[in-house]
């Protein structure tokens, strides 16, 4: 928690602002909108010697709770959905977005025995469904239908198992958008769902042992008022055994000495060991211990675990087991990773390097047949090299152009992999590759609603405020790139917590391309893109220079004619949220508008709420005096400039989301309403039953994209088609 000095003024005086009724129809380009009454408190907290207000601290109360957040929520939405729904061109990014959504879609394959598991959407469905098939050619088999499960879509399959001959799937659920998941079981011979139910499981691995039962993350049961914002902690690690209740599960691994660690659980291919990952953060930087299952495991009830690296310094990725031998990629000794392995049975042997450090970031590797599947990253696009299990190279597998290859699952003696690739002009394919011949054959390609060939996509390094290059992809239509025509662009970001952002494809963005605009995505500083120190660059005391990147990308983008000064839209989600809120505080003149996704926007109190105390990897403690001042500095909350003229925002959340509370922005957007930062609208759209992403419903997802492109074409000038 973040140590405050000083005294906590806690009066709670009502400060009433001008009540504005709801229009019947509200005008896109009134200048001043009827925002809905927002309580502002005289709240004010003196932190490290600087007083520090915060009126609307009472937004942060869960919306289940509270009935007056659930009326301001719901004031909100009135104004914010009249507004959008009045927008001349919402309709037609629905339909497209719809369209563009309507096709075959397919999930990466698993093999287990002779069955394939993978998911399946014929086009508009809410949520995909998972099927099974016995042999490749096999008559496919409809397993689990999540859109049988909620009315409105928004309970969602999450992640699957099935067991090692394929005879169980363990599956996780997920309601609402929520963190939590509740794990079920499936005979699939039967087609029938067991007994048994886990819940209170979040951040979990799935791990069968045999067929007996499964290894599973959990926490211990919250208080009713803290399940949606209350902090974690006391992360464990249980085997469940098919057949029992979950008071009868065994305790595998617990640090109640060190209650913030985290805990997940692997098991090797080959069934003989489970490794348990340790994290204290959001950093890569990980303990492992392992457990040999030949000796002691769940037969017998004991868990013996032992530890294989200490310390909390680097990161440790399995790749696979095989009798002694253990491999992982780890960025120990290499800041853009190597694979390593070690023979656990010989008390003298020293990790032994397999594949070196090179110039590109090895970011996973899996062993598939008697071969090694290594996954590269250079300049933010894939690569794919096989190696044999010396670590000399064999091939590399070739790509379709710049794009994001990933996947590649199978197991020691597996002649085939299945691995999936994207770009922004090509929906996700699967494809099946031989190991012996290397050979890839298709194995779901969608059929598209429009032609790639008709756009860009390039990468450009453009020049950061401290002469750092940094690389950005622009996509756009191939006859206006070489007319040199400037077109309303849209600028997306992160740049955070060593994401790496790759080309992949999306509906909502194709639409904003077919219309007429440009697309660029800019790899910050913060992110993965380049190994440890670009990370490190961009986090903590560097925090600015990932805003510095974000501006310097707009300033290019426009420099370069790419699009016309007054057409510059932002967008980025969650830290990306945070991006979007930071730069419009900084350069409000440099951009036309911008949505800001279930953003990070009070940098002071981020700690105190589900899963935020992760965070101070990233960002800093709060309750640290040094990084409180660096975290004021840029807080988006704490920022707005009244007397500037401001971009149109949209602050988009969800009512439940609970790994980015919505109070961040709930609190971001009454601040937008209540300054004098000009005419132009600063709304928040809320949706319901709707998490931090994952889950959502496709029918969501479309209004939700239309929403946002109409609102960001209504202010960059964009005009869709007629």
């Amino acid at each position: 928690m973040p140590r405050f000095l000083g005294t906590l003024a806690a009066f709670m005086a009502f400060i009433a602002v001008p009540s504005l009724a709801v229009a019947d129809a509200v005008n896109p380009t009134d200048s001043l909108l009827p925002y809905p009454q927002t309580r502002r408190d005289a709240l004010v907290e003196t932190i490290f010697g600087e007083d520090v207000a915060d009126p609307y601290r009472w937004l942060e109360e869960d919306v289940r709770n509270a009935p007056e957040v659930a009326d301001w929520v719901e004031r909100q939405n009135a104004v914010t959905h009249r507004y959008l729904e009045h927008l001349p061109q919402r309709d037609w990014f629905e339909g497209r977005i719809r369209e563009m959504l309507n096709y075959e879609r397919f999930g990466l394959p698993e093999k287990a025995g002779r069955r394939y598991f993978y998911e399946r959407n014929s086009g508009l469905l809410n949520q995909s469904q998972l099927f099974m098939r016995k042999g490749l050619s096999g008559k496919p088999q409809l397993l689990l239908d999540p859109n049988s499960w909620a009315k409105d879509g928004a309970t969602a399959l999450d992640s699957w198992k099935p067991s090692v001959k394929g005879r169980y799937l363990l599956y996780s659920v997920q309601e609402g958008g929520s963190d939590w998941r509740t794990l079920r079981v499936l005979d699939v011979k039967k087609g029938e769902t067991l007994e048994d139910e886990i819940q209170w499981a979040k951040f979990t691995d799935l791990a069968w042992i045999a067929d007996e039962g499964f290894l599973y993350s959990r926490f211990p049961e919250p208080k009713q008022d803290e399940v949606f914002h209350g902090l974690s902690y006391n992360q464990a690690v249980y085997f469940h055994r098919l057949g029992t209740a979950q008071s009868e599960d065994e305790l595998v691994f617990a640090t109640p000495d060190r209650p913030e660690a985290n805990h997940t659980a692997e098991v090797t291919r080959d069934g003989r060991r489970v490794i348990i990952t340790s994290s204290i953060g959001t950093d890569a930087r990980y303990e492992v211990h392992v457990i040999d299952l030949s000796g002691a495991g769940s037969s017998q009830g004991a868990w013996t675990t032992q530890p294989l690296v200490t310390g909390f310094e680097h990161d440790w990725k399995l790749v696979e087991g095989l009798g002694s031998t253990l491999w992982f990629v780890t960025n120990n000794g290499a800041p853009r990773y190597r694979l390593v392995s070690i023979d656990l049975e010989n008390e003298d042997s020293a990790w032994a390097e397999i594949i070196a450090e090179g110039t590109d970031i090895l970011r996973e590797a899996r062993i598939i047949g008697n071969q090694l599947v290594a996954s590269f990253l250079h300049d933010a696009s894939s690569r794919a090299l096989i190696f044999d299990l010396n670590g000399k190279s064999v091939r590399t597998l070739s790509l379709n152009g710049i794009g994001t290859a990933s996947g590649f699952k199978g197991r020691p003696g597996d002649p085939e992999t299945f691995y999936s690739y994207t770009s922004f002009n090509r929906p996700t394919s699967i494809y099946r590759m031989d190991m012996e011949s290397g050979e890839s054959q298709p194995f779901a390609t969608p059929s598209l609603a429009f032609e790639p060939g008709e756009f860009d996509v390039t990468q450009r390094f453009f020049t950061s405020k401290d002469g750092t290059k940094v690389p950005m992809f622009i996509v756009r239509n191939k006859a206006a790139a070489e007319a040199g025509k400037a077109l309303p662009t849209l600028l997306y970001g992160y740049g955070g917590f060593d994401v790496a952002l790759t080309p992949v494809f999306s509906s909502s963005r194709m639409a904003w391309l077919e219309a007429g605009g440009a697309f660029a995505l800019a790899n910050l500083r913060g992110g993965g893109e380049y190994g440890k120190e670009w990370h490190d660059a961009g986090r903590l005391a560097n925090k600015q220079n990932v805003f510095d990147d974000f501006i310097a990308a707009g300033e290019f983008l426009i420099s370069e004619g790419i699009t016309p000064k007054a057409g510059l839209g932002v967008q980025g989600g969650s830290n990306g949220g945070l991006l979007v809120g930071a730069v419009v505080n900084q350069r409000p003149d440099l951009f036309a508008a911008g949505n800001a996704a279930v953003g990070v926007m009070d940098m002071l109190r981020f700690d105190r709420f589900t899963a935020g105390r992760y965070w101070v990897d990233d960002y800093g403690d709060p309750g640290q005096e040094d990084d409180f001042r660096v975290l004021r500095s840029y807080s988006p909350y704490h920022n707005i400039r009244s007397g500037q003229d401001y971009p149109a925002i949209l602050v988009t959340t969800a009512d439940t989301d609970d790994r980015v509370v919505p109070g961040h922005s709930f609190k971001y957007g009454a601040a937008l309403q209540a300054a004098q930062i000009g005419p132009k609208p600063h709304l928040i759209r809320i949706e319901t039953r709707a998490g931090h992403g994952s889950g959502k419903p496709t029918d969501k997802a479309i209004e939700e994209g239309a929403d946002i492109l109409a609102f960001l074409a209504q202010w960059t000038g964009l005009k869709t088609p007629e």
